[in-house]
C-alpha cells in the first residue's frame, strides 16, 4: 500500500509511521504535517534516508496540496492531524473547528473523488462523561462536552455523512488516553514527568480523581493499522486498553518511578467542565479484528516515564527554547499554582 499519513510529525502519527515502515516494508508512506507547535521533525528523525518514506510540509486544509498527494497513487489516508488538547480548546476553540472539522472535510472530499479509504483517528472523549457503570460502545450516542471533543465529533459526523451520501470508504477509530515516547509535554504525563525531573510542582486538577484508560502509543498504532487494513467500511472501532486509573494514582506512579517525593503534588483549581470519567469497551476490535494491547498499565507507564528520563534533549528543546510553550504554561498554570494547595479540599475540589 501507499499511505498518506497526515499529522505524521505528531505524537501518535510518528509512532504509526515508524511502525508501518518497520512491519510493512512493502508499503510506502507519504507523511504530511503542517509542523504547528506539536508537530516536530525530530519525531521522524532517522527516516530521512528511507526510500519508502517522504515528508511533505503542509496543512490538511490545503485542498490543492491534498488533492495532488492523494491523486499520486495513494491507496489510503490515515488522518492523525488534529488539534488535540482540551485545555487549549478552551482557550482557542476556533482553531479546533478549522482543523478537526474543515480539515477532515478536505480529506474526505479528496478520498471521495479519488476512490481511496480514509481512516479517521478520533477519541473516546466524543462519548462525554461517564461517572460510573457501563462502558461506551460504538453504537452509543456521542455527548461531547469540550470544544475539542465537539470538533472531533463533528469530524466524525462528516465522515459518516460521506459514507452514506457518496459511498466514501471511511473507517473511524476512537482511542483512549494514549501515552508513550514523543508526546508533547503539555499533556499530563510528559508534563508531570518533566516537572518532576526538575523538582517543580505538579499541578493536579481538583482532587485528581478523574479516571482515564491509559494506552501505549505503539498499541494504539497497531489497532489503527488493523482497522485500516481489515475494518469494515463505514464502521467505528473503539481502541481501549482496559487500564482505568485515576489521575492521582498515575501521578503517584510517576513520582515513584522517578524516586521523587509526593510533596511535589499541588492541587489546583479544576478546568471548566472537566469530564470525570471515560470508559471504553473495545470488545468489537478485539473480537472482530483480533487486536489486543501488548502492554499492561505498569509497563505502559514505566516505558513512558523512562523515555523522557533518557531523552532530556528532546523535551528540553521544547520547554526551554519555545516561547509559545512557556507562554501557554504561564497562562494555563500560573494563576492556578498561585492558588494551589497541598490538599484537594483546599484547592476547591473537582467539578
Amino acid at each position: 500500500m501507499k499511505l498518506l499519513v497526515t499529522g505524521a510529525a505528531g505524537f501518535i502519527g510518528s509512532t504509526y509511521v515508524r511502525q508501518v515502515l518497520e512491519q510493512h516494508p512493502e508499503d510506502t508512506v507519504v507523511s504530511l504535517d503542517a509542523l504547528t507547535y506539536a508537530g516536530l521533525t525530530a519525531n521522524l528523525a532517522g527516516l530521512e534516508g528511507n526510500p519508502c518514506h517522504r515528508f511533505v510540509r503542509g496543512s490538511i486544509a490545503d485542498a490543492a496540496l491534498v488533492d495532488d498527494l492523494v491523486g499520486d497513487g495513494v491507496d489510503a489516508i490515515v488522518n492523525f492531524a488534529a488539534e488535540t488538547h482540551v485545555d487549549r480548546s478552551l482557550l482557542d476553540p476556533e482553531a479546533f473547528l478549522a482543523t478537526n472539522v474543515h480539515g477532515v472535510y478536505v480529506l474526505l472530499d479528496a478520498a471521495r473523488r479519488h476512490g481511496v479509504r480514509l481512516l479517521q483517528v478520533s477519541t473516546d472523549e466524543v462519548y462525554g462523561d461517564i461517572p460510573a457503570g457501563h462502558f461506551s460502545r460504538e453504537t452509543d450516542p456521542v455527548n461531547p462536552r469540550s470544544p475539542y471533543s465537539a470538533a472531533k465529533a463533528g469530524g466524525e459526523l462528516f465522515c459518516h455523512s460521506f459514507a452514506v451520501s457518496y459511498g466514501t470508504d471511511v473507517v473511524i477509530t476512537r482511542g483512549c488516553n494514549t501515552i508513550g515516547p514523543r508526546q508533547y509535554p503539555e499533556k499530563l504525563i510528559p508534563l508531570f514527568v518533566t516537572n518532576a525531573l526538575r523538582d517543580e510542582p505538579l499541578p493536579v486538577y481538583g482532587d485528581g480523581q478523574q479516571v482515564r484508560d491509559w494506552l501505549h502509543a505503539e498499541d494504539h498504532a497497531a489497532g489503527i493499522d488493523l482497522a485500516l487494513r481489515q475494518g469494515q467500511t463505514g464502521e467505528i472501532y473503539n481502541i481501549g486498553a482496559g487500564n482505568e486509573r485515576p489521575n492521582l494514582e498515575v501521578v503517584r506512579g510517576i513520582l515513584a518511578r522517578l524516586g521523587k517525593p509526593e510533596t511535589l503534588i499541588r492541587y489546583v483549581p479544576d478546568r471548566p467542565g472537566h469530564d470525570r470519567r471515560y470508559a471504553l469497551s473495545s470488545d468489537r476490535i478485539r473480537s472482530e479484528l483480533g487486536w489486543a494491547p501488548a502492554r499492561d498499565f505498569t509497563q505502559t507507564l514505566n516505558d513512558t516515564v523512562d523515555w523522557y528520563v533518557t531523552h532530556p534533549a528532546w523535551w528540553a528543546a521544547i520547554r526551554d527554547a519555545s516561547p509559545a510553550f512557556q507562554d501557554y504554561y504561564r497562562q494555563q498554570y500560573g494563576w492556578r499554582l498561585a492558588e494551589a494547595s497541598a490538599t484537594p479540599a483546599a484547592a476547591g475540589g473537582s467539578q
